[in-house]
């Protein structure tokens, strides 16, 4: 076999069961869609949608210096999470770079879960190995040891509940706690990349394939349905979300993509990449970086990544993620533009699409919010 072989997730023999169109993606073997990408996209917004995400990456930081070697390590200030909390951060290069955006969990006083992006977790898992030198604290690479399932969408709650004895109603956004589901033992965390309410379940690979089971079961009588990459894609676009690769790169800092909040200056000790982000920072206030905006079509052409924006004739930014909106009914963008370009409702601007330049609203993102 040869090690460019793709590899597969505990629900790989599922997703072809059901008929799934598989597509390789971070070198993992994963569903695009199962039937319809639109009426996957629906499900999630008006029901509910479960997706494998096994190929996410898993890291546990543990020790009594796990939260000193995270401060260290990352930008946020990881040691006031408190357990059972999360936090969305990044991990940066010493020059600023974003090398993947991440979501923390605290699950003891000294263990941490750090989960990346696919097509990142080595690049992460050996960053981290390498700045935990001096810190008594152990990184672990987890990735074998979890399946991740996720069900999204305004029925979830209810759905999650119907296999659950956890206390949902209890668990807060941006929050994990251990307990059962369907039976066996689970990390349930209030997280998700749709904008809709939803559920990460991180379960053991040989308990997928019952926790799908269960889930599905449990749901498709309120609407839930099996759901794929390419409505994922759709889901977060709409709902304003980064895509490592897309926007977020090595060549930008997290001031570069609008996203400095998540650097904490204030936390104590030194981190990596502080003197580089610092000077970010100033940049930013002096002389504002292209602004990371919401394109909106007022024609049936799709914009896509790489695709210039332009306005009177000149190039004023770059798409970076583009497709149908589902739920607006017309094609979106998200875009790096000129600061000048960059205010909603600026006029004049459009998108060069094969030569034509394709007229495009300008909007604050996201496109989509959902009603709380």
């Amino acid at each position: 076999m040869s090690s460019n072989a793709p590899r597969h997730t505990a629900l790989d023999a599922l997703h072809r069961s059901l008929g799934a169109t598989m597509t390789d993606f971070a070198g993992w073997d994963m569903p695009l869609r199962y039937g319809s990408e639109r009426d996957e996209h629906i499900a999630v917004r008006t029901k509910a949608g479960l997706f494998d995400l096994s190929h996410m990456g898993e890291i546990t930081v543990t020790g009594p210096e796990a939260a000193a070697l995270l401060n260290h390590a990352l930008v946020g200030n990881i040691a006031t999470v408190g357990v059972g909390r999360a936090r969305y951060t990044m991990i940066c290069q010493e020059d600023g770079g974003i090398l993947d955006d991440l979501i923390v969990y605290r699950l003891a006083d000294h263990e941490y879960m750090v989960v990346a992006n696919a097509s990142n977790a080595q690049v992460v898992l050996d960053a981290l190995t390498a700045r935990a030198a001096g810190f008594d604290a152990e990184v672990r690479d987890d990735r074998d040891a979890y399946a991740l399932i996720a069900v999204q969408g305004p029925e979830s709650p209810g759905i999650l509940k119907a296999v659950t004895d956890a206390d949902l109603d209890g668990l807060k956004y941006y929050a994990g706690l251990p307990g059962t589901v369907a039976g066996v033992p689970a990390l349930i965390a209030r997280t998700g990349y749709t904008g809709e309410d939803g559920f990460e379940l991180f379960v053991a690979p040989a308990d997928a394939e019952k926790v799908w089971q269960a889930l599905t079961d449990a749901g498709t009588p309120a609407g839930l349905v099996p759901c794929g990459l390419s409505c994922r894609d759709t889901l977060r676009l709409e709902a304003g979300m980064p895509l490592y690769g897309h926007e977020l790169t090595t060549s930008l800092t997290p001031f570069d993509a609008g996203l400095g909040r998540v650097v904490k200056f204030e936390k104590d000790g030194d981190f990596v990449g502080r003197a580089a982000l610092e000077e970010a920072a100033a940049r930013a206030e002096q002389n504002p970086p292209r602004v990371l905006v919401g394109l909106i079509a007022e024609g049936r052409r799709v914009p896509r990544a790489g695709y210039a924006v332009v306005a009177g004739g000149e190039v004023v930014g770059e798409i970076t993620s583009g497709a149908p909106s589902p739920t607006l009914g017309k094609p979106i963008a998200m875009a790096y533009v000129d600061a000048a370009h960059a205010a909603p409702g600026t006029a004049g601007v459009g998108v060069d699409i094969r030569g034509s330049h394709e007229p495009y609203e300008v909007v604050a993102l996201p496109f989509y919010k959902r009603r709380k």
